[in-house]
């Protein structure tokens, strides 16, 4: 089956615009592109688009470089990183960051005007949390954000020359960054922003411009462990109580044909992108549609695992 046809199955028209994308092992990449641009561009494997929350995976590789580093801990209190926040960033430790155990009050009820210094400000009005941390999952782009801001700080640089440094530069990851603003989209040409509204600048939850070819990159340099962060970002969390969880660092931990998947989504008003890694074939996938406010997205996964799982030595999905 082509790629074309399993982009139609999922109900995506050939005009919309989308990029999708297949890497293997040793096999050179499947992509498609397709549509244009709001500014009547066409879209292509290259454009720079918001990677939305599958930028948690990598700021949640960031924190494991330094953890490999042997300089950040991640059942430190919160509060190392973070004195300015409550009392009770005592009690949160930053692996509950990492898998979203952290009792942090909901991303609705924290008005944080979309940065990291209003998200900030938000928490430090809260004088207590509404769960006791390490007890239960509540996905938390708050807690993301907390995460990025401990990262920088061990670091002693902004997150976005550290990723640049020890994770883009070195992948190959070349259009990838941490984009802050002020202006809504990264300098120069090629970037997209999503068509409902500027893309947030908080980091951590979210905060990456990034490429198919470079989400694809990414993903194969995890599958061989080139940054040699993979045992430790592909374990899933547990609960204080030893309850395990099916979310290991940034990444859902899923089954599929009998492999296991690391799988994340990212979305904004508008824009719709999902990352699969499966590293026993050495297999990843990706796609952002960039005028989509539907879950096709997930259908359109779902027949790319199907397709490269059930025969993964053959090569079942052509251009």
């Amino acid at each position: 089956m082509s790629l074309s046809s399993l982009v139609s199955a999922a109900d995506y028209r050939p005009d919309e615009p989308l990029v999708v994308g297949v890497a293997r092992r040793d096999a050179p990449p499947v992509l498609l592109a397709q549509g244009t641009t709001a500014a009547g561009d066409p879209v292509t494997t290259t454009t720079l688009v918001y990677a939305a929350s599958l930028s948690k995976q990598l700021t949640a590789a960031c924190a494991a470089l330094l953890v490999e580093d042997g300089v950040l801990d991640v059942d430190a209190p919160l509060s190392r990183w973070l004195p300015e926040l409550p009392a009770w960033a005592s009690d949160v430790r930053l692996r509950h960051l990492v898998h979203h155990t952290a009792g942090l009050p909901d991303d609705r009820d924290i008005d944080a005007g979309h940065t990291t210094a209003g998200v900030l400000r938000a928490l430090a009005h809260f004088p207590s949390l509404p769960r006791r941390p390490g007890t239960a999952y509540a996905y938390s782009n708050a807690g993301y954000v907390c995460l990025a801001v401990a990262v920088e700080r061990c670091a002693g640089r902004p997150l976005p020359a550290f990723a640049r440094e020890r994770l883009f530069a070195p992948l190959r990851m070349t259009r990838t960054r941490y984009w802050p603003g002020p202006s809504p989209a990264p300098d120069g040409p090629g970037s997209v922003a999503p068509v409902a509204g500027p893309a947030p600048l908080s980091l951590g939850d979210g905060g990456v411009w990034t490429t198919l070819t470079d989400l694809l990159c990414w993903g194969q340099a995890l599958n061989a462990d080139e940054p040699g962060i993979a045992r430790l970002v592909q374990t899933p969390g547990r609960l204080d109580d030893g309850t395990p969880l099916d979310y290991a660092w940034g990444v859902g931990v899923r089954e599929h044909a009998g492999h296991r998947v690391y799988r994340h989504g990212g979305g904004w008003p508008g824009l719709r992108a999902l990352h699969a890694r499966v590293p026993a074939p050495g297999l990843t996938l990706a796609l952002v549609a960039l005028d989509d406010r539907t879950e096709r997205r997930v259908t359109l996964m779902d027949g790319l695992l199907d397709a490269y799982l059930s025969s993964p030595s053959s090569s079942p999905i052509i251009r």
